[in-house]
């Protein structure tokens, strides 16, 4: 770290940045000659910073406030080290932290631990997940009263409509693609394809796939940062709430993920396109967890304005083989690369334990050999007696209060915090007009 600093002689501050529970980065700013006091023996601020709601409010029942005496936490710097903040005008780095006890045994409220709780647990049975992930994402002219697609800075004009796997429309803020594409090149991020998609303005990056989760979600994390900060930069913003326009499709995190072995076999491949029984039980664990941990999934209250039937998003839990329909598909192609695609989480999650939850709940399948139901053919929108993902805020919080699913594989006093911090957010919520929230949503998630 120390010589990442030495050949960035520029970088005059550090940013050190752990994610909380609603995947915001919460750290310090810091003087780049007192860096190796950071890196060496952490940082502290209070476990209930982890645990603040959408606003950076304390929660105001938490026992990480006053009961406990608001105690610190120890943050360490994660294995990612130093990296550049492109979108601010200063050479700046960032260095990514998370939080430990004063004991030194990790802080279990941590969303960055959770998932390294689980990909601990796979390797305890020689497996190691294989994760790729689908960002989609707005550019937003939010100057004015009512949001809109920015005027595209090569021909000064709004293109109102979607415009699907559009090259114009890439082209239309190739400047901004192609800062970003830099951008990602300098923070290691493995930006691949990019699309336009079915919502206006709207756009999905790829990053490659990894065999580390931990770092796959680093990047999602990362890059959600970077978008948002970049774009200010060029003069819009972007935004990954998950509905900003009511009669356009929303904006998902989809993830893909395969096993491998200690032999570095796909587990999932069976030579053919069906997949192997290993996947059809993680398939089942992915389904038996959906309903109770649809909170993480869709943390917020405009989440479940993307949750609607023929908008593009999942309703239904069921899965089916090259099927968009259904909250998980098998995408076909070369068996060697058989995989999951779960596709239920808005752009609006935090990475972090949206991984946990869907690893997590695929192992807590095949450690059981759970069974899935059969797939489905043709549209998820139009069967009926399928069951349902909880279609509002307020039953996926319950839903995951009462779960005796997802504590198999989070913690229960991160599901705890988390409960505390929706219903706080879901009380004050309320108070808001529906501009008011879109401005709360449009640049914190």
């Amino acid at each position: 770290m120390k010589d990442w600093l030495r050949k960035h002689p520029d970088v005059r501050t550090i940013r050190v940045a752990a994610a909380d529970l609603n995947g915001q980065a919460r750290g310090k700013r810091v003087p780049a000659r007192f860096a190796e006091n950071v890196t060496k023996n952490g940082t502290r601020f209070p476990f209930s910073v982890l645990n603040l709601d959408i606003w950076g409010e304390d929660i105001d029942d938490s026992p990480l406030v006053f009961e406990q005496g608001d105690q610190d936490g120890v943050l360490k710097p994660t294995e990612r080290g130093f990296m550049p903040m492109p979108w601010l005008e200063a050479p700046t780095a960032l260095l990514p932290i998370w939080m430990f006890r004063e004991n030194g045994q990790p802080y279990e409220g941590d969303p960055r631990h959770a998932l390294r709780h689980v990909v601990e647990k796979f390797k305890e049975r020689g497996l190691t997940p294989v994760v790729a992930m689908e960002l989609e994402f707005f550019l937003i002219d939010d100057s004015g009263k009512t949001l809109q697609v920015p005027p595209s800075p090569r021909s000064g004009k709004r293109r109102k409509a979607a415009e699907t796997l559009s090259i114009r429309a890439l082209d239309a803020f190739d400047t901004f693609f192609t800062d970003l594409y830099d951008a990602c090149e300098a923070m290691d991020i493995p930006a691949d394809t990019t699309t336009s998609e079915t919502g206006l303005g709207q756009f999905e990056v790829n990053l490659m796939h990894c065999d580390d989760p931990l770092r796959a979600a680093d990047d999602a994390w990362l890059f959600k940062m970077l978008v948002k900060g970049l774009a200010r930069r060029h003069g819009f913003a972007a935004s990954f709430m998950a509905k900003p326009y009511p009669e356009y499709s929303g904006s998902g995190l989809h993830t893909h993920f395969s096993l491998l072995d200690e032999d570095g076999r796909n587990v999932f491949d069976s030579g053919g396109p069906n997949g192997t029984a290993t996947l059809k039980s993680a398939v089942a664990g992915c389904l038996n967890a959906m309903h109770d941990s649809t909170l993480i999934f869709a943390p917020h209250q405009n989440s479940y304005e993307r949750l609607v039937p023929g908008k593009h998003a999942p309703t239904s839990i069921c899965w089916g083989y090259e099927n968009r329909t259904g909250a998980i598909r098998i995408p076909a192609g070369n068996p060697a690369s058989r995989r999951i695609e779960h596709r239920v989480a808005g752009g609006d999650v935090n990475p972090y334990l949206m991984l946990a939850a869907i690893l997590g709940a695929a192992l807590d399948g095949i450690t059981q050999a759970m069974e899935p139901p059969p797939p489905i053919t043709g549209n998820a929108y139009a069967m009926e007696n399928l069951p349902q993902i909880p279609a509002t805020w307020e039953g996926a919080i319950e839903a995951l209060e009462k779960s005796a699913i997802v504590p198999r594989f989070i913690h229960p006093e991160l599901i705890r915090n988390l409960i505390q911090t929706k219903r706080q957010e879901l009380h004050y919520i309320g108070e808001l007009s529906d501009s008011e929230r879109v401005e709360l949503y449009l640049d914190t998630v």
